[in-house]
């Protein structure tokens, strides 16, 4: 995991070099030797700048990278026993060690478990105001209107 600098005025040149500059890009040595950037490495860089300049640590990891039952708890921001009901009830596929109690995680999995709570908790919330205009709770015209 990589931390943004304290000091984010360090970030700021890169932050707007990276802004105004698109695909592909050179990186070059401390030899004055220059490698051209291919374009998924650029974006990725882009992504990390963009991440630490908004405060955020980053950590650039395999898609297929296997995560211990605490460090699958810590990324979904859920407690180890939520996370270990999850994975008994089907809702995240993991994997045994060989003769061991020890499960991991793929990351692809976790991923995909996020993004469909996401999107679950989305259908619900929209349910949710759907049901409060109908019930005449929440009326969407005079929220519009009062920007």
């Amino acid at each position: 995991m990589t931390f943004p600098p304290e000091q984010l005025e360090e970030l700021a040149d890169t932050s707007r070099f990276l802004e105004h500059t698109s695909a592909p890009a050179l990186l070059l040595g401390p030899d004055g030797e220059q490698v051209e950037l291919p374009e998924q490495v650029y974006k990725a860089l882009v992504d990390v700048v963009r991440a630490m300049a908004n405060h955020q640590a980053i950590a650039v990891v395999p898609i297929d990278q296997k995560l211990t039952t605490q460090a699958a708890a810590d990324f979904l921001g859920m407690s180890r026993p939520t996370l270990i009901k999850q994975l008994e009830s089907g809702a995240i596929p993991y994997e045994k060690l060989p003769n061991s109690r020890h499960r991991r995680i793929l990351l692809t999995d976790l991923l995909k478990y996020q993004s469909d709570l996401r999107a679950k908790r989305k259908r619900i919330f929209q349910q949710m105001v759907q049901d409060a205009e109908e019930d005449g709770l929440y009326d969407v015209q005079s929220l519009e209107t009062r920007d």
